[in-house]
């Protein structure tokens, strides 16, 4: 099946979640994400997702359980029901919340959010996303829940860069450079090994970015619900800090200004968060899985940029100067003076 009928397939299913079975003229489905880990598509209120085809089966259940429990309520947003685990019977034919597949993907329905507005990015919800990361960081874990796999991605940002080698026309000593810098870090922040015991038991998003918020419900187009977090597929037991990571590293690369970097930050030490300490730097904490992300986002950028035949872009550039940094200074990454 191509990525295309896999589209079709899941604008079918969103289409039959979101619409009882009679004709209908509302507009055709349409595809928000398309990427291996993932195919995203909505029909109306309705969205329905294609897992990653390695995604393992009890681990997926477990992390739809999550986002479905009262635990998580006003953190996560829930699924449209979950496959049902064995040896629960199985849901009736055309029932929208059965356990379905396409090509042998795990897919489930969502209800629609609206997500975080691009062009607007003065209005990104930077404190929200923090009260979120620290309530969904303070909630007691399941017992057992699989571990955040967040390494796992960096090492496959890592690999994907290898594969597709140095970009034209890009620095050669590019990839060199990121694979010093990923050297330099830890066993447990490039995936080979568990993290740090006294770090390892919170509950992770496990890939926070502004694309993981949406708002819902969405009523008459508008949307008048809470912020909540979506995509629990890397969610799991894990360092909370790795949560941080993303803007942390943005800040030290000079991408995310000071004044949100601390809005962030105080919000989330206000609501509780255990990532960091309470008060004073929280940069030994944050130093690992901010390093770790920026040679994510640095193998990504070169992979992405070899595959459309292009040098790096400026923003591309700036995360590759901060692996050169690591690369020069393995034992940290510096943080840009916030006085």
């Amino acid at each position: 099946m191509t990525t295309a009928s896999v589209a079709r397939a899941l604008g079918g299913l969103a289409h039959q979640g979101a619409h009882p079975p009679a004709p209908c003229d509302c507009a055709p489905p349409e595809v928000l994400a398309d990427r291996p880990d993932g195919t995203v598509v909505r029909s109306g209120p309705v969205v329905a997702k294609a897992h990653a085809p390695d995604a393992a089966p009890s681990d997926l259940a477990a992390r739809l359980a999550l986002a479905a429990s009262p635990r998580t309520a006003g953190i996560l947003l829930p699924p449209l029901g979950a496959p049902p685990a064995p040896p629960a019977p199985p849901a009736p034919p055309g029932d929208a919340r059965a356990a379905r597949t396409v090509e042998g993907r795990a897919v489930t329905l969502w209800p629609y959010g609206r997500p975080v507005d691009p062009a607007d990015p003065d209005a990104a919800p930077w404190e929200e996303a923090a009260v979120l990361l620290a309530r969904l960081h303070r909630t007691p874990p399941p017992d057992p829940f699989p571990p955040m796999r967040g390494p796992a991605k960096a090492a496959r940002a890592v690999a994907r860069m290898r594969a597709a080698g140095p970009p034209p026309g890009g620095d050669p000593d590019a990839g060199r450079t990121v694979l010093a810098a990923w050297r330099s870090l830890p066993g447990w922040a490039r995936g080979e090994a568990p993290a740090p015991a006294h770090r390892a038991g919170f509950l992770c998003h496990g890939d926070l970015h502004l694309g993981q918020l949406v708002r819902h419900p969405v009523r008459d187009g508008t949307p008048d619900g809470r912020w909540l977090l979506i995509d629990v597929d890397d969610a799991g037991l894990g360092d909370p800090a790795w949560d941080l990571a993303r803007p942390a590293a943005w800040y030290a690369a000079g991408l995310l200004g000071t004044g949100v970097w601390l809005r962030f930050l105080d919000a989330y030490r206000a609501e509780g968060g255990p990532a960091v300490r309470a008060a004073g730097d929280p940069w030994p904490e944050l130093d690992v899985p901010a390093r770790a992300l920026t040679v994510q986002t640095a193998a990504l950028a070169l992979a992405k940029s070899a595959a459309e035949g292009r040098g790096p872009d400026e923003v591309e550039r700036l995360m590759l100067d901060a692996c050169a940094r690591i690369a020069s200074l393995p034992g940290e990454l510096a943080a840009p003076s916030a006085s």
